[in-house]
């Protein structure tokens, strides 16, 4: 008999053969069900290749029903599973396949799509990000505190400029927002644009502040990634060390 120790070793480790041929078996479930998904969206799709995308369909749900049910099996801390992100991820996928028929699912199989990440879990560069991220949370929150503190002042500031030139289009401080967005961001849209000379002033500072507002949380992010790359892989739950 299998123990549930053993299980785990095959479900969440990847040091055993059989770990690594559980991921390889999920990680090609995954790409098949995506490619199947979008294969099912074509319009003039034979009978045929409906049947066949149906089973495929029913099998990969089976075998995601077996996986989630076995990572909630092994977990140690089960209801710490259930409610974490992949544990949410892995019952979504599965979920509009149980749900009655009756109902409308067109939009409930929309979250087929995240079965993208589920992929995730097997890649050990999306852990170093997360071990990033974990780094500089405190100053990615200051950082976006700021940052809505710009996007209102920017807002705010070519809606003095702008009301009396353009009404319609900055008709308040709140219709202005978008304007900020495209700006701060530097998208850009091109929908709505200064066309007075103290909008185009103040435009120039608000682009030259929104390169800031790009650079500095990547700088922070890519910062903290190149530290981790030196860093040993930690058990997946293990808090990020300390790093001077």
């Amino acid at each position: 008999n299998i123990t549930r120790e053993a299980l785990r070793e095959i479900v969440e480790g990847t040091e055993t053969r059989a770990g690594r041929a559980f991921d390889f078996l999920i990680q090609g479930l995954i790409v098949l069900s995506l490619v199947a998904f979008s294969l099912d969206t074509l319009p003039d799709n034979s009978e045929s290749m409906k049947k066949t995308l149906a089973i495929i369909e029913l099998v990969t749900i089976l075998i995601f029903t077996a996986e989630y049910i076995l990572r909630l099996y092994v977990a140690e801390r089960r209801m710490a599973f259930v409610f974490s992100f992949y544990g949410i991820i892995d019952l979504l996928v599965i979920a509009p396949f149980y749900i009655p028929t009756g109902l409308d699912l067109r939009g409930l199989r929309a979250i087929r799509m995240l079965r993208l990440f589920k992929l995730f879990r097997y890649s050990k560069a999306i852990h170093r990000f997360k071990i990033a991220f974990r780094l500089v949370k405190d100053e990615l929150v200051l950082f976006g505190g700021a940052a809505l503190v710009l996007m209102y002042i920017a807002a705010a500031g070519i809606y003095i400029f702008e009301n009396e030139a353009q009404p319609e289009a900055f008709k308040s401080v709140f219709h202005s927002l978008w304007w900020a967005v495209a700006t701060l961001t530097t998208v850009g849209y091109g929908e709505i644009y200064p066309i007075t000379i103290g909008g185009k002033i103040f435009t120039f500072f608000v682009l030259a502040v929104g390169l800031a507002v790009i650079a500095v949380p990547t700088g922070l992010i890519a910062t903290a990634l190149a530290q981790t790359r030196q860093l040993p892989s930690p058990p997946k739950d293990a808090e990020p060390p300390d790093i001077q």
